[in-house]
């Protein structure tokens, strides 16, 4: 494991068979590949260079990383299928796990974990996820307006993130709710709709969101509808809770 100050990158091998696929081309297959924390919510992959498949084209494309060095960018080429300054390298890196590895940009790609597609990022093996069921009462407002009361939620549990509230949608004000055209995917619940509240008039835009077919792992929250705690008013138990500074906040 490599960790930098500067930049506080963290470098840490994987144990999972890890492929990138082109346009259904093989990229690169590596049982080697890094987790690369290049920001500290997520990693990203980086592939022994002996574990590419594709052609690295060099594209004249340069950046400077005060944590990783000199980056050089390269397009991805296979079969004739192209990803232009989808791939980066840095020979000469201050993180010596870096020297012989390449960057593939991760949403240029169709990434496997095993034989399990993954999407958005690769899962952080230190984020955990629990659904537990509770009898604990969870009430929500909005400008003053109660929009949601339960006493069956599915509270979600996700490392480095506030605990989340999942209400069965009979105990949400439908009336209230218009379908968003907004949709998010998540490595560990997969991809959600948003739904818009209007209160008196004033819209408030995806602010409350269900995930219809969850990931195996997250089936207990599937038909749940959920509420940005940051921006709405949580009753627990009938105690008002903090709303939380997070980067959705």
């Amino acid at each position: 494991m490599s960790d930098d100050k500067r930049g506080r990158v963290r470098v840490e091998a994987s144990q999972k068979r890890v492929r990138a696929y082109l346009g259904g081309r093989l990229v690169a297959d590596t049982l080697r590949p890094l987790l690369v924390w290049e920001i500290p919510y997520y990693p990203t992959y980086y592939v022994p260079l002996t574990d590419v498949h594709a052609d690295l084209e060099p594209n004249g494309i340069s950046e400077h990383s005060p944590s990783r060095g000199e980056a050089t960018g390269y397009d991805v080429v296979v079969d004739g299928v192209r990803a232009d300054a989808a791939a980066q390298r840095y020979p000469d890196s201050p993180l010596p796990d870096l020297n012989d590895a390449v960057r593939l940009d991760f949403a240029a790609f169709d990434w496997f974990e095993e034989d399990e597609l993954i999407m958005v990022h690769p899962r952080d093996p230190y984020s955990r996820v629990d659904i537990l069921a509770s009898t604990r009462q969870v009430r929500v407002e909005i400008d003053g307006v109660t929009v949601a009361d339960s006493t069956s939620p599915r509270i979600l549990f996700e490392t480095g993130l506030p605990a989340r509230y999942y209400l069965p949608l009979p105990d949400v004000r439908m009336d209230l709710l218009t379908a968003s055209d907004t949709h998010t995917s998540c490595p560990y619940k997969g991809t959600a709709d948003y739904w818009n509240v209007e209160i008196d008039g004033t819209e408030h835009r995806d602010i409350v969101w269900i995930y219809r077919t969850p990931l195996p792992e997250s089936q207990k929250i599937a038909g749940l509808a959920c509420f940005y705690n940051e921006k709405v008013d949580i009753y627990l138990d009938g105690v008002r809770q903090d709303r939380p500074h997070t980067p959705f906040s």
